[in-house]
């Protein structure tokens, strides 16, 4: 990959696969790497305390395409150890972590405190945005997880031997902490859906299942539907993560407010069998997720 230096551990960059699209069979799939640190970094932070600074690049790449290529661009700022998740809204949110150092203990200088948010379906160059700041340091074993109503619960960090309360750099960590993003605020609200039934929620594949929410107002012509697995999250690794934006039938309103047909994947290629979040996301605003089962 280009950008220099190595993603790996314990030049620890993170990763993501972008959101599945139905309109393509969810047959395009792209990655989506960011930051890390330059060759040697790990050697310098260990045997003489000098911690250059983490890497800025991100590359991208279609690797379903005929011909894959990288497509590089750079966040914000440097990062290393950040911790990559799919929001509701099918953004990207890139948190936790530092600017200086790697991964390892006390190997790491400079806590990114800041997030940064992430657009895929804008221009190159416009895609990154910085968000507001965290005062707790979030550096080596730290982690975060999206919550179905939308907030991500942010934990963890301990670049010690052993639990160190007191005498380091950054001591462990014990605090958790929840992120409002942006879409939560209430000047959104007028926007969001309540979903109040889903007609089964253990859904063979291919299968047709109904969904019924109420609205305030008339649903957006932006509308979509996503089931989102959670993942398993640690050392900059977020594993099991997907997002899939199911088919949908046209919307119908009904007495009790409105319902729409939606489509499962139609194997576990696209969406391995298990739990998933379904959210239903008008004109950008996400409703409370509500837990789903895709199976055989």
């Amino acid at each position: 990959m280009p950008g220099g230096g190595a993603r790996n551990y314990p030049s620890s960059g993170s990763s993501v696969m972008l959101p599945l699209e139905s309109a393509n069979n969810f047959q395009k799939v792209e990655i989506l790497i960011c930051g890390g640190a330059p060759d040697g970094a790990f050697k310098k932070a260990t045997t003489n305390q000098t911690f250059v600074e983490a890497l800025r690049s991100c590359g991208r790449m279609e690797i379903t395409s005929q011909n894959p290529q990288w497509e590089m661009e750079e966040m914000p700022g440097p990062r290393v150890m950040g911790d990559m998740l799919i929001l509701p809204t099918a953004q990207i949110l890139i948190i936790n972590g530092a600017k200086n150092g790697t991964a390892g203990w006390q190997s790491a200088r400079e806590p990114a405190l800041s997030p940064f948010l992430y657009t895929p379906t804008e221009a190159l160059g416009n895609r990154f945005r910085v968000l507001a700041p965290t005062k707790i340091p979030r550096m080596y074993h730290s982690t975060a997880n999206v919550l179905p109503d939308g907030r991500v619960l942010v934990a963890g960090s301990n670049s010690n031997y052993g639990y160190r309360f007191s005498g380091v750099p950054f001591p462990t960590e014990l605090r958790v902490e929840a992120y409002i993003p942006y879409y939560l605020h209430p000047h959104y609200d007028s926007k969001r859906v309540n979903i109040t039934a889903i007609s089964t929620k253990e859904i063979k594949y291919g299968s047709k299942f109904i969904v019924r929410f109420t609205l305030s107002r008339r649903p957006s012509e932006n509308i979509k539907f996503n089931a989102y697995a959670p993942p398993f999250t640690t050392h900059s690794w977020s594993m099991n993560q997907r997002m899939l934006s199911l088919a949908a039938t046209p919307i119908v309103k009904g007495k009790a407010g409105y319902l729409v047909g939606l489509t499962a994947p139609s194997s576990a290629v696209a969406a391995p069998s298990g739990y998933y979040l379904l959210t239903i996301v008008n004109g950008g605003v996400p409703s409370e997720a509500k837990w789903i089962r895709f199976m055989s």
